[in-house]
């Protein structure tokens, strides 16, 4: 009980802490003039198991990309769509996974690596589908897969284990267990587990004995774990979601904040990269489009994750490449997801305007 009160008078607090961390955020990231890296190809086939016919699974739109470095080599895992010409909420997600030996130049897989099924958890991932992956892997070197499977009404933070990348096994919504199930039907998404860098890779990092994830659509929340599968969300004392990060008016993430990449554990606290959309009403940025969605960064504390240090005063990342101001997202989006360091280097992947993936980098 002590460790929840003292949750809830740091939740309850108006701002972040008073102590500032200087030289904290990643800082600048260049975009290639290879952008974009990856986009929708018809020529990609799929035998849906459930529809038992063939699918072209790559035909509308390819984005919002995972990433990991295996091997020295980076892979991702991207959302791919099908159906092009018919409305978004009729397509299906499914997602594949790519790999390259310098960070830009990809080679798909033929086939998707994750995709609805007629497995048990079919019910969560159709006909929506398997949407917006973010990877961590385990200090034994496991790989574990959050995405949102989405059945068209309740979208659901799942979660999915491999050994190699390309087999996965379905472990179901994160928050199945947690709370005799008192989750499993919020609208949950965007997992970002806290990592370490160690031996030139990001690795899931535990803090005071467990692995922690920020996470949501709105307002960003945070959940624990002792095994990377099976999660709780951090609650207050009624018993209620807590929110630990918020949108902020007239600034670029004015209507809604969303976890991007996996956090990272530095010696400043850790930097969690998010999603911040602009509003489209009068609490929007001026300078900005409404509807945009910006990347920003915010430092919490490394003993502390739900403590709030320090928070960026503008995005660090937004749309200004053509393909990334217009495309199925009509306002524009340079979406973060994935992030690693290669080569010296941190490429982070992003999803853009919903319809391609492209890259920046960090010298």
């Amino acid at each position: 009980m002590k460790n929840i009160l003292i949750l809830v008078t740091l939740f309850s607090c108006p701002a972040f802490s008073q102590t500032k961390v200087t030289n904290w955020q990643l800082g600048e990231f260049v975009k290639p003039a290879t952008n974009p890296i990856m986009q929708a190809d018809s020529n990609f086939l799929f035998n849906c198991p459930i529809k038992k016919q063939t699918v072209q699974w790559q035909k509308a739109d390819v984005f919002n990309p995972a990433a990991i470095v295996r091997n020295n080599k980076v892979y991702i895992l991207f959302r791919a769509e099908d159906l092009p010409g018919v409305g978004i909420g009729m397509r299906t997600s499914r997602i594949g996974i790519a790999v390259s030996d310098d960070g830009i130049h990809f080679k798909k897989n033929p086939e998707p690596v994750l995709y609805p099924d007629s497995s048990e958890f079919m019910k969560y991932d159709y006909p929506g589908g398997c949407e917006d992956p973010r990877i961590v892997e385990n200090e034994n070197g496991t790989y574990v897969l959050l995405y949102t499977s989405w059945n068209r009404d309740v979208a659901r933070l799942s979660v999915a284990t491999s050994n190699d990348l390309l087999h996965w096994k379905k472990q179901g919504p994160a928050f199945l267990k947690a709370y005799k199930g008192k989750y499993v039907n919020t609208w949950s998404k965007s997992g970002s587990v806290v990592t370490k860098l160690k031996n030139g890779k990001f690795v899931a990092a535990k803090i005071n004995g467990k692995y922690w994830m920020y996470w949501g659509e709105g307002p960003v929340y945070l959940a624990t774990s002792t095994d990377l599968i099976n999660w709780r969300p951090v609650i207050d004392l009624k018993k209620g979601l807590a929110p630990i990060l918020t949108a902020r008016k007239k600034m670029f993430d004015s209507h809604v904040v969303e976890p991007g990449p996996p956090a990272i554990l530095t010696d400043k606290g850790i930097v969690l990269l998010y999603n911040g959309k602009n509003a489209e009403n009068d609490d929007a940025d001026p300078l900005l489009a409404k509807g945009i969605y910006c990347g920003g960064q915010a430092l919490f504390d490394a003993k502390h994750p739900e403590k709030l240090l320090d928070r960026c005063t503008t995005y660090f990342i937004k749309p200004d490449l053509p393909h990334e101001i217009k495309g199925q997202y009509t306002s524009g989006t340079t979406f973060i997801e994935g992030l690693v360091y290669f080569k010296n280097q941190y490429f982070l992947y992003y999803g853009t305007a919903d319809s391609m993936v492209g890259v920046a980098i960090k010298k």
